[in-house]
C-alpha cells in the first residue's frame, strides 16, 4: 500500500512519554534504554503515578481512535455476537455415577456447571454458576473444578485479576455452603484424594510465579500445615500434577522446554513417596498414562518425533521399558489417552493429522474423517471403561465438531457441530494448503481460506497469521469471527514457521535459542511467496500475533516494514533482550531454555540483541500499529508493550497510526466475560479494517 493511503495518526496530538536516560552493562558492552522508567520497580504492585498516566494516556488516545469507528465497531461485534450461540451447552459426560454439562443462559457472559444422577428423572442441578461467581467482580476466570469421589464436594480455583494466581475453595454440594478453606497462592490445578477428604494442588511461590511444590490439603486444617508431596528447588522448571486415566496415579512432571522429569504417587495413598520414573539427567521429554498394570509414556528418548513405550507399574525402571511403536521422522506423536480396552493417539504425519486407535495386543487402525487437512484432538473422556472415545474435530471450513467414534463398531457418531446462529454456507469457502520456499530452502506449510469468488490477481486484502514459538502449532481451524475477514473479500493465511512444530519436533528446535531468527525469516517470506504468487499485493497484507507471536509481529515489522498495511501486536514479548537478562523477573528462569541465557553467555546476548525487536527500533518508517496489553499479566508484563510504543512513537519518521490498548484491569487473556473478549477482538478488527480503508 503506498505510504501515502496508509493510516495516519489522529489531529489530536498523540501521546509522548518521556525519556529517562538509563544504562547496563553486560559483557562488556552498554545497553541505553530511555524507557526503562516504564517498568515499576515494586511489580506486580503498579503504582508509579506517572506510569499510570502515560498508559491512562495511551488508552484516551486508543478510544479517541475508536471513536469515529464506533459503527464499525459495533458492526462487527453483532456479527461475532450473531454467530455464538446464546444458549451453547457441552455434550454431556458421564463420570462416577453421574451425567455433567455445561451451558450458557441466555445474555450471560458466563457458563454454568450443572449434573443429574445417572436413571434418573430429575432435571440437572446447578453446581456452579459462574456468572454469580464473578458478578462483583470487573474481571473473573474460572480455571478448574473436580466433584470429590463420594459425590459430596465441589471444589473449584479462580482468579479475579488475570494476574494467574489462583485461590481455591470448596462447597458442599447438598448443602450449598463453602467448607472454610480458602488456598491461596495456587497454579489452579486441583485434585481430590480416593478418600474425599483432601485436596491436591500446586503451591505458587510467594514472590514469584513459579509452583513451588506440589501440596496435600486435609479439609478442614490450615493450610499452613498442608503436606508437601514434592518440591521443585530450580526455578527454571516448570512443575505440574495430573492424575492418570485409569484414576490410580497421580503423575507429577517438572520440566523446561527439552527436559521432563516425571513421578507417580498412587491416589490410595498420597503418603507414599514419589517415585521416579524419568530423571531430568536423562534429558528427554516424556508424558505418562496408565492402564492394566503398565504405564505408558510418549518419550523423544530414541527420535525427536517421540516412541510410545510400556513398563509395568511394579518395575517401572527405565531399561526395563518395551517399545509399543517407534519413532520416525514421518509420524510426530503428539498426544495419548489410556482407557481400560484400548489406548488412543493423535499424531501428525508430515503436517497433516491422524487419530489412531490401539488395543493392548498389537492391532491398531486410523479412524476416518471428511477432510485431510484439519484439526483433531482428543475430547472429554473421563470414564476410564467406556466403548467410545470422544474426539474434538475442525477445520478451515468446518465448525467445531465433537464426534463420538465406537472403537468397536467403527462407528463415527455426530454429538454436536457448532451452531451459528445468523448462518453459515460451508460451500461458500475454500481452503487450501501450500508450500512456501524460504531464503534457506527449506519449504513452510501455508493455510490459506477465503470466499468463493476471490481472485489470484494481486486485488484482494489478506490477513497473515502465526506464532511459532514452544513447539505450538497454529491448527488449522475454524473461526467465526474469521468469517467477518473474509466475507469482506479477504483471504487468510496461517504460516506454519519453524518454531511450531508442524512438521514434527525438529521443526520447533529449528526456531529456537540460536536458529530464532528462522521463525522470522520464514514469516517474511511467505509473505513474499504469497505476494508472488499474487494472493496478495505488497503492502496490502495485515498481520498479527500474540505473546510470542507478537514478538514475531514486532521483528516482521523491523525486517519488512514495506509489506504490511497493519500490524496488530498482541500483548507482545519484544523486549526481549532487557527480559532476558532480569533473573528476578518471575518467568525469566524458566524460559531460558527457549530463548538462552544472555547473563551467562556473551554470544547469547550479541544473538537475542540482533533480532530483540526494541532493541532494533531505529528511525525510519512503519506501517500502522495497534499494540495490546495487561496491567497484571505475569506472562508478557505490561512494560513491554509499552516501552516498544513509546520508543516507536519516538523514533519512527512517519505519521502512520500507532495506537495501544492496556487492560488496566486484566492480565495475558484480556477479557473474561465471553462478549468483552467479543467486543475487544471487535476494536482489533476495526483497526484492521480501517487500515484497509473498509469502514462497514
Amino acid at each position: 500500500m503506498p505510504e501515502s493511503k496508509r493510516l495516519k495518526q489522529l489531529s489530536i496530538p498523540a501521546p509522548k512519554a518521556n525519556k529517562i536516560p538509563f544504562s547496563a552493562q553486560h559483557h562488556g558492552k552498554t545497553i541505553n534504554d530511555n524507557f526503562h522508567w516504564l517498568r515499576d520497580p515494586s511489580f506486580p504492585e503498579v503504582n508509579e503515578k506517572a506510569i499510570i498516566d502515560y498508559l491512562n494516556e495511551e488508552n484516551a488516545y486508543f478510544d479517541a481512535f475508536l471513536s469515529p469507528q464506533k459503527t464499525l465497531v459495533d458492526t462487527l461485534f453483532e456479527e461475532f455476537k450473531g454467530r455464538t450461540n446464546d444458549t451453547d451447552t457441552s455434550v454431556p459426560w458421564v463420570e462416577n455415577g453421574y451425567e455433567y454439562k455445561s451451558f450458557y443462559k441466555p445474555g450471560e457472559e458466563y457458563q454454568t456447571h450443572s449434573r443429574r444422577k445417572l436413571d434418573s428423572t430429575q432435571a440437572h442441578e446447578v453446581l456452579l454458576s459462574e456468572t454469580d461467581l464473578a458478578e462483583s467482580f470487573d474481571y473473573f476466570l474460572l480455571d478448574d473444578w473436580q466433584v470429590s469421589p463420594n459425590n459430596q464436594y465441589i471444589a473449584y480455583s479462580y482468579n479475579t485479576n488475570g494476574d494467574e494466581r489462583y485461590k481455591i475453595v470448596v462447597k458442599d454440594i447438598k448443602s450449598g455452603e463453602l467448607l472454610t478453606e480458602e488456598l491461596s497462592d495456587t497454579n489452579g490445578e486441583l485434585m481430590f484424594s480416593a478418600d474425599s477428604q483432601s485436596l491436591v494442588y500446586g503451591a505458587l511461590a510467594s514472590d514469584r510465579w513459579y509452583t513451588e511444590s506440589i501440596n496435600v490439603h486435609r479439609l478442614g486444617t490450615k493450610q499452613s500445615t498442608d503436606k508437601v508431596i514434592y518440591t521443585e528447588n530450580d526455578e527454571g522448571y516448570f512443575l505440574g500434577f495430573g492424575v492418570s486415566s485409569s484414576k490410580e496415579y497421580l503423575v507429577i512432571s517438572s520440566g523446561q522446554s527439552e527436559i521432563t522429569e516425571t513421578y507417580v504417587v498412587p491416589v490410595s495413598d498420597l503418603s507414599v513417596a514419589p517415585q521416579k520414573l524419568v530423571s531430568r539427567e536423562q534429558k528427554f521429554i516424556n508424558s505418562v498414562d496408565h492402564a492394566n498394570g503398565y504405564f505408558y509414556i510418549l518419550a523423544n528418548d530414541s527420535h525427536s518425533n517421540f516412541r510410545l513405550a510400556k513398563v509395568q507399574d511394579k518395575h517401572p525402571s527405565y531399561d526395563l521399558w518395551e517399545t509399543v511403536l517407534e519413532g520416525c521422522d514421518r509420524n510426530y506423536l503428539m498426544e495419548m489417552q489410556t482407557f481400560s480396552e484400548f489406548m488412543v493417539l493423535v499424531s501428525r504425519e508430515n503436517g497433516l493429522e491422524r487419530f489412531s486407535i490401539f488395543d493392548y495386543n498389537g492391532n491398531q487402525h486410523d479412524v476416518e474423517f471428511p477432510e485431510a487437512v484439519c484439526s483433531l484432538s482428543i475430547g472429554n473422556n473421563p470414564e476410564f471403561k467406556q466403548d467410545c472415545v470422544r474426539i474434538n474435530y475442525n477445520s478451515m471450513i468446518t465448525p467445531s465438531t465433537v464426534f463420538d467414534y465406537n472403537v468397536f463398531s467403527k462407528e463415527l457418531i455426530t454429538r454436536k457441530v457448532q451452531e451459528i446462529p445468523s448462518g453459515y454456507d460451508k460451500s461458500e469457502y475454500i481452503s487450501e494448503r501450500i508450500m512456501a520456499p524460504t531464503r534457506d530452502g527449506v519449504s513452510v506449510p501455508v493455510t490459506l481460506v477465503y470466499k468463493k469468488g476471490f481472485k489470484k490477481n494481486a486485488s484482494h486484502p489478506m490477513h497473515l497469521y502465526a506464532y511459532g514459538a514452544y513447539g505450538s502449532t497454529v491448527r488449522p481451524s475454524f473461526s467465526t469471527m474469521r468469517l467477518s475477514l473474509l466475507d469482506r473479500g479477504f483471504c487468510y493465511a496461517i504460516a506454519h514457521v519453524r518454531g511450531s512444530d508442524m512438521l514434527g519436533h525438529q521443526w520447533y528446535l529449528d526456531g529456537k535459542l540460536d536458529k530464532r531468527m528462522n521463525t522470522f525469516n520464514d514469516f517474511v517470506d511467505v509473505a513474499r511467496h504469497l505476494v508472488s504468487q499474487a494472493y496478495v499485493a505488497p503492502g496490502n497484507i495485515s498481520i498479527s500475533g500474540r505473546s510470542a507471536g507478537g514478538q514475531l509481529m514486532g521483528a516482521a515489522t523491523i525486517q519488512a516494514p514495506e509489506l504490511w498495511c497493519s500490524v496488530t501486536l498482541g500483548v507482545p514479548f519484544v523486549d526481549v533482550l532487557n527480559t532476558m537478562l532480569d533473573a528476578s523477573l518471575p518467568l525469566t528462569p524458566p524460559e531460558w531454555s527457549e530463548w538462552g541465557n544472555p547473563i551467562a553467555e556473551s554470544t547469547v546476548f550479541d544473538y537475542i540483541q540482533a533480532y530483540s525487536p526494541y532493541d532494533n527500533i531505529t528511525q525510519r518508517e512503519y506501517p500502522p500499529m495497534l499494540v495490546t496489553g495487561g496491567l497484571n499479566d505475569p506472562r508478557v508484563t505490561y512494560w513491554e508493550p509499552a516501552k516498544w510504543t513509546a520508543k516507536m512513537r519516538d523514533l519512527k519518521s512517519d505519521d502512520n497510526l500507532l495506537v495501544m490498548r492496556i487492560n488496566m484491569g486484566a492480565g495475558h487473556f484480556s477479557n473474561s466475560g465471553r462478549y468483552g473478549r467479543l467486543r475487544d477482538y471487535a476494536e482489533e478488527y476495526a483497526f484492521m479494517l480501517a487500515s484497509h480503508h473498509i469502514s462497514q
